[in-house]
């Protein structure tokens, strides 16, 4: 089991004694999803709070219309889950699927909480990493509101560098807000600059 890269993530916020790796690598799982599987669905609870070691993977919902609206990428480095139902051990909102065959390094509910207990600071690490993803949504939701298109497109393309070599324009408009049509003129626009 490789977790080296969830060691070297926590590493930038709390120091790990070699006991306490070795209590860490027992409490979480690693695991594999193929292109197309998803994490979690909406309506079934949240299971995993996961770390993205390769691949990568979209957070969306599904409307009562049937469209299709995403609301996070997650790759290397970055964590994947509907939180609110991970935390809550409610129905999930949001389905978390595999845009690329994906290795994860998960922490089930129950393994999270024993974690805390045996090694306190991953409380702290997990409240800071849950502030940034909030002060984050925070700030997404003001430039849905506040910014033109093309202002939340470079935006995006400033927190997900490289990304559009990964997934589709259909799903960074649908990230956006905009459609694919409207996208591809943004970019046009851009790249005649």
């Amino acid at each position: 089991m490789n977790i080296e890269p969830l060691i070297a993530y926590l590493s930038k916020y709390i120091h790990l004694s070699t006991d306490e790796k070795e209590i860490l690598s027992e409490h979480v799982s690693y695991r594999k999803y193929l292109k197309g599987q998803f994490v979690v669905q909406q309506g079934d609870v949240c299971k995993y709070e996961s770390f993205v070691v390769k691949g990568c993977l979209k957070t969306f919902y599904i409307d009562s219309e049937g469209q299709e609206h995403i609301v996070m990428f997650a790759v290397e480095n970055w964590w994947a889950a509907d939180l609110g139902s991970f935390i809550t051990q409610s129905p999930a909102d949001y389905n978390v699927q595999c845009l690329e065959n994906t290795e994860v390094v998960q922490f089930s509910y129950e393994k999270l909480e024993a974690l805390y207990l045996l090694i306190p600071k991953l409380e702290r690490f997990f409240r800071i990493i849950i502030q940034k993803a909030y002060v984050a949504s925070e700030k997404r939701i003001i430039g849905n509101f506040s910014l033109p298109a093309r202002e939340r497109y470079l935006e995006f393309r400033e927190q997900y560098p490289d990304i559009e070599q990964r997934v589709p324009q259909y799903m960074i408009a649908s990230y956006l807000g905009i459609t694919k049509e409207f996208l591809s003129k943004i970019r046009s626009q851009i790249i005649s600059k």
